[in-house]
């Protein structure tokens, strides 16, 4: 199961990539999308089932396979929850400023992902203050492909879903 979702974190990484360069193209007038092709209320819902799928994702390693998250498990698990709700509120009452409530979590996700997966590599980062002896932040319980862990997992959803938000702003 590891490997479907660290496969599933790249997809993301390639279509967040794949956003910015269609950005930037259009920046450039190389490439013209009318207000319309793109519809923002698909893209919030497209960002809240990346949200809630990364949720659910997220349960299943704790509560199925039995991996112990860690504090910064946690504290990723604080951002992406309720991220996933509001997109589903936000989708359902066709808020078209969802986009500020959401795109906060998905910053501050990132961050803490990014820290995280930092953590994993050099584990002298922030000691053993922070983090417990049964659940060490350092720990790999996955390392697909030598490099996609837990935490990249995480960071690649929230990356995607605040593109896909910047996106729907744009386009409402």
């Amino acid at each position: 199961m590891l490997r479907l979702f660290a496969i599933a974190a790249i997809v993301c990484n390639v279509a967040t990539l794949g956003l910015v360069v269609a950005a930037v193209r259009r920046a450039r007038g190389r490439v013209s999308m009318g207000r319309g092709a793109v519809n923002a209320r698909a893209v919030v819902g497209v960002a809240a089932l990346l949200a809630t799928g990364a949720t659910l994702g997220s349960l299943y390693l704790s509560e199925i396979a039995h991996l112990e998250p860690c504090r910064w498990c946690w504290f990723q698990r604080i951002a992406m929850y309720p991220l996933a709700l509001v997109l589903i509120i936000g989708l359902l009452f066709r808020d078209r400023t969802v986009y500020r409530y959401g795109l906060p979590m998905c910053v501050a996700g990132a961050a803490m992902s990014t820290w995280h997966y930092l953590l994993q590599h050099f584990p002298d980062l922030e000691g053993a203050t922070s983090c417990s002896i049964t659940s060490p932040c350092a720990v790999r319980y996955a390392w697909e492909f030598g490099f996609v862990s837990i935490p990249y997992m995480a960071g690649s959803v929230f990356v995607l879903v605040g593109a896909l938000l910047i996106l729907a702003r744009r386009r409402s």
